[in-house]
């Protein structure tokens, strides 16, 4: 038996979140970790989230991203997508969204895009609670992104986006918790680890 214990956890971690008195200067680091970090991302179609709890919010540097590919020409538009929940498997798709698209809440009163076309992410940005060695990551607890990981045909890449303040240095990964491929929080890469 496991004695780390996820909800008490994820209740401090919330409430340090909420509490951060540099909570926008750390949100101003992240948004240039995250568009540095995506210079030289091949994708075109980024999967994110609505930011909800103090979470940082990644759409800003998503909509600069996008807006960078359309003064650069490309081929192929860039495209942005935020998680919807299907119902029946209880995992995420995630539908086209753009500044001003039409939204309405979903059932746990998460603004999400209404009626727009479903896309397939090859990058997500997944929200972190807290995060740990390995790539793994503390989430609310519902198991939508374990679920949607484990089903996604390609798996698209992974990226987790906290701050520093949720790195949980004891984290213990259940048998079904996903590792994510990369984490960023305002300090730059956290995982994988650079070699020396």
């Amino acid at each position: 038996m496991s004695s780390f214990d996820k909800p008490t956890i994820r209740e401090r971690l919330i409430r340090e979140r909420l509490a951060l008195q540099d909570r926008l200067a750390r949100a101003d680091a992240l948004q240039r970790v995250m568009r540095i970090w995506l210079i030289g991302r091949p994708d075109t179609v980024i999967g994110a989230y609505w930011p909800i709890k103090g979470e940082f919010d990644p759409l800003p540097a998503l909509h600069r991203w996008k807006e960078d590919g359309e003064l650069m020409d490309e081929p192929r538009r860039r495209r942005i997508g935020l998680p919807v929940m299907d119902k029946a498997d209880r995992t995420l798709r995630f539908h086209l969204w753009y500044p001003g698209c039409p939204m309405e809440d979903d059932a746990y009163r998460i603004p999400k895009p209404k009626d727009t076309e479903i896309i397939a992410p090859t990058l997500l940005f997944v929200p972190c609670v807290g995060y740990g060695p390995g790539g793994y990551r503390l989430g609310y607890g519902g198991g939508f992104y374990d679920r949607t990981l484990a089903a996604l045909r390609p798996r698209p890449f992974t990226v987790g986006l906290g701050f520093t303040n949720g790195f949980v240095d004891d984290f213990e990964p259940d048998p079904h918790d996903q590792p994510l491929d990369a984490i960023l929080n305002d300090n730059g890469v956290v995982w994988p680890i650079a070699a020396p």
